[in-house]
C-alpha cells in the first residue's frame, strides 16, 4: 500500500509505558495497518490492552478527534477498538450480541458463514467461527481504529485469505488497524508497516523481512 504524501494520523501513541514494556511511540496513519509482531511472551497483548485503558499504564494516545487522556475509558474504546485473542460471549443467541443483527447479517458472507448463523446458539460456534463474528461486532461499532490480536490464527487458508479480503476492504474505507500477528506473510498481504516488539521495546523493521515466529 502507498501512503498519501501528507498522511493524517489516526492513532497517535507517546510514552507509552506498562509494566516491562516502553515506553513506546508510533503513529499508525489514517486508512492504513501498523503489524506488530514478536516472540511470544514479548507483551504484545499487553500493550494492546494499555492502549484501550484496560490496564494501568502511563502515557498518552489520541485520535483525531479525541485523546484518551481526556474521556472516559469505555468513551475511548468507541473510537479505539480491541478484538482480542479469545472474544466475549454473555448471551445464549449470536444475534443479542450485535446491536443491528440483520445488518450484520448480510456481512456474514464476507467471513464464509451462512446468514442463518445469526439465529444460532453461541454454543453451536466453534472457536473460529466465534473470533470471526466477534470480528463482525466489532466493525458494527465502526471505531476509527481497530486493534486486532492473532485474528486469523485459528483459521484455514482460504477462511484466512476471506478475513484478509474484508480487512483490506475496511482499510480501503479509512479503518486504521494495529495488527498482531505471528504469521510471517500477514503484514506484507495487509500492512504498510512492521513493528517488532522485544524487550520491552518497539523497533521498526522492512516489511518482507524474515523476523524469528
Amino acid at each position: 500500500m502507498t501512503l498519501p504524501a501528507k498522511a493524517l494520523y489516526m492513532l497517535q501513541v507517546d510514552n507509552l509505558q506498562r509494566l516491562l514494556i516502553g515506553p513506546v511511540n508510533f503513529k499508525i496513519p489514517d486508512g492504513s495497518c501498523l503489524a506488530l509482531t514478536g516472540p511470544s511472551g514479548a507483551g504484545k497483548s499487553v500493550l494492546l490492552r494499555a492502549i484501550v485503558d484496560l490496564d494501568p499504564n502511563q502515557g498518552k494516545a489520541h485520535t483525531q478527534t479525541v485523546s484518551r487522556e481526556k474521556v472516559p475509558a469505555p468513551q475511548w474504546r468507541k473510537h479505539v477498538g480491541l478484538l482480542p485473542a479469545e472474544s466475549g460471549w454473555w448471551a445464549n443467541e449470536v444475534r443479542s450480541h450485535f446491536r443491528t443483527p440483520e445488518k450484520t447479517r448480510a456481512r456474514l458472507p464476507d467471513v464464509l458463514m451462512p446468514v442463518a448463523a445469526m439465529d444460532w446458539e453461541v454454543s453451536r460456534l466453534s472457536t473460529g467461527e466465534r473470533h470471526r463474528l466477534a470480528l463482525l461486532r466489532a466493525l458494527e461499532n465502526t471505531p476509527e481504529v481497530l486493534m486486532l490480536d492473532e485474528p486469523t490464527s485459528m483459521l484455514d487458508q482460504k477462511t484466512e485469505s476471506a478475513v484478509e479480503d474484508l480487512l483490506r476492504h475496511e482499510i480501503g474505507q479509512g479503518l486504521s488497524l494495529l495488527l498482531v500477528t505471528h504469521d510471517a506473510g500477514q503484514p506484507e498481504r495487509l500492512a504498510d508497516r512492521l513493528m517488532w516488539l522485544e524487550n520491552g521495546r518497539l523497533s521498526e523493521v522492512p516489511i518482507g523481512t524474515q523476523v524469528p515466529a
